[in-house]
């Protein structure tokens, strides 16, 4: 009996605002970037596909560097792909940034090695515009050099339930943050985070609660005993999704690399 032979399997790196969407996931109450993606890949080869995603983003969350696979019935150039996407994408705000050939044994989400997210705040009096949907405006100053000393308490291998939304359904509130900086650029403040998994809702109430700590209501220690308490309750605030970005996913090339790159155009 002669072995099933494996379907082309791509790999797609995307970016798209998140408050046109639901979330990454395809969901009955609106439209997810999973879905837009879906039919755009319908309309351009005709066949049904499961894109799968490398991370599940919530309502309003953005992507610098969203990664997805799927699997196709013939070997399309990677370029001819990209850019049918793209056309049948253009009236949502999703762009597929590269398209790579990968073994069929890559998978987005279960491949990844560490994903990495950045927040973005704008930090002065006069209130958003052109960044408006995009950061989060905070008015008051933020002390950053304060900030930067309590991330330093929540890097490592920690129990991080004081940050972990109560609905998340992770089996485990144990997570690894392998960085946590902080960089001021004149008004903007931009806060990344680094790990191989995030709890839900775990960078935005980090960022919640390191703006406490920028303002002046917590100093820079108390992020420990909050993260010592394991209650979510001591916690501070969940910062809006507006600032969030998954900026990038890492994988080790070694194990699954590309089959090819041809993205010119």
């Amino acid at each position: 009996m002669s072995e099933e032979k494996s379907l082309p399997r791509f790999r797609l790196k995307i970016e798209y605002d998140g408050r046109s969407f639901v979330g990454w996931q395809r969901q009955d109450n609106g439209l997810g970037v999973q879905e837009a993606i879906e039919s755009a890949t319908k309309k351009f080869c005709g066949e049904t596909v499961r894109v799968q995603g490398a991370g599940r983003t919530d309502s309003g969350v953005h992507a610098l560097g969203q990664v997805a696979h799927l699997d196709l019935n013939k070997e399309w150039p990677v370029n001819v792909i990209r850019d049918a996407l793209n056309a049948h994408l253009r009236r949502v705000p999703v762009s597929i940034l590269k398209v790579s050939s990968v073994e069929p044994v890559f998978h987005a989400r279960f491949s990844a090695t560490s994903r990495s997210y950045q927040y973005r705040i704008v930090n002065r009096r006069a209130p958003l515009t052109l960044d408006a949907g995009r950061a989060w405006w905070v008015p008051q100053p933020l002390d950053t050099e304060a900030m930067t000393e309590a991330a330093n308490f929540l890097v490592g291998k920690h129990d991080f339930t004081s940050f972990r939304a109560s609905e998340c359904q992770a089996k485990s509130p144990v997570r690894t943050l392998d960085t946590l900086t902080i960089e001021r650029l004149g008004d903007i403040i931009e806060i990344t985070a680094r790990a191989r998994s995030f709890l839900h809702h775990q960078v935005r109430n980090l960022v919640g609660s390191l703006t406490w700590v920028g303002d002046g209501k917590w100093t820079p220690a108390h992020i420990d005993t909050v993260l010592l308490s394991r209650d979510r309750r001591a916690g501070g605030p969940t910062a809006p999704a507006d600032g969030l970005y998954l900026s990038a996913i890492y994988y080790d090339d070694e194990s699954t690399p590309d089959i090819s790159d041809r993205t010119a155009c």
